[in-house]
Order: structure tokens, then C-alpha cells, then sequence
């Protein structure tokens, strides 16, 4: 099963890929990687803002961190034109807004990491950082950035 029909038999639709807030590009790829830029956790009403260990819980925070992979998927897919020309899932690198005492990093970009295994398989499992950040940009509780290989 191709990852495009993947998405479509686990009934998940992208959202759109958004343009960049600043200066930068949403993604830039050299030779068989693609590197996409940090995505913000935003749904259907918005943002989803807040702090992990404060305003929100590791299960509020993974399904951020899901919002953010799906928006990965987006960029990935508006770049290469279809994700079945995704190779495999290289590296995520994850920050959480979170308080100083708040520690599940991991479990929170959980989120965004089971959604790579589900929609490629064993080419969705990758290489990772989860990181805590005392603040992020609008407020938002997470922010993941991705490299993905690519098929010439």
C-alpha cells in the first residue's frame, strides 16, 4: 500500500500547507533530503497554545505534537507533490513549551512520532529530540521540525 492510500484508509486528511509567518522557506531540499521548517500546533479552531505541566497535560500535548506531524505531512507532500515519494522519516526534532519541572518531553512528541510509524510504516520509525522550551513562538505548546529522505 502506497503512504497517499495509507493516509486514506486511516481516514486522515492534511490540512493546508501554510506559508511561512517570517523569513524563511517552509522547506528546502538538497540532494535525496528535505528538510522541513518547525510547525506550530494549530487545529481546526486555531493555535493550540499553552504550557505542558501548567495549561495542559501530555495527552493535550501529544495530540498537539500530532497536529504539528500532520502539518509536516502537508509541507512534505507540497514539496515533493505526492508523500509516496517519501523514503523514509529521518530525524524529528521536537520542543514542548513547558515549565521547568514539567519532564515528559518524549510522551508529549509521541504524538507527531506515532503518527510517522502509522501513515509509513517501519519508514516512519527515525532518529529524534524532544526538548523542552521555556517558550515558543505565539504562545503554542509545541513545535517539531523534520528531515525526510526522498526517491529521486
Amino acid at each position: 500500500m502506497s503512504h497517499e492510500e495509507r493516509l486514506r484508509a486511516l481516514n486522515i486528511s492534511l490540512p493546508e500547507a501554510l506559508a511561512p509567518v517570517a523569513n524563511y522557506v517552509p522547506y528546502v531540499q538538497t540532494g535525496n533530503l528535505l528538510f522541513v521548517s518547525g510547525q506550530i500546533s494549530s487545529d481546526a479552531n486555531g493555535l493550540v497554545t499553552g504550557r505542558l505541566g501548567a495549561d495542559l497535560d501530555s495527552a493535550a500535548g501529544a495530540a498537539a505534537a500530532r497536529r504539528c506531524g500532520l502539518a509536516l505531512l502537508a509541507q512534505a507532500r507540497a514539496a515533493t507533490g505526492s508523500l509516496d515519494r517519501i523514503v523514509r522519516v529521518v530525524k524529528l526534532v521536537g520542543f514542548v513549551n513547558s515549565t521547568n519541572d514539567f519532564s515528559e518531553q518524549p510522551e508529549v512528541i509521541n504524538g507527531c512520532s506515532d503518527l510517522m510509524v502509522e501513515v509509513f510504516g517501519d519508514a516512519g520509525r527515525h532518529a529524534r529530540a524532544a526538548v523542552s522550551s521555556n517558550a515558543l513562538p505565539r504562545g503554542v505548546a509545541v513545535e517539531i521540525e523534520a528531515i525526510f529522505e526522498v526517491a529521486s
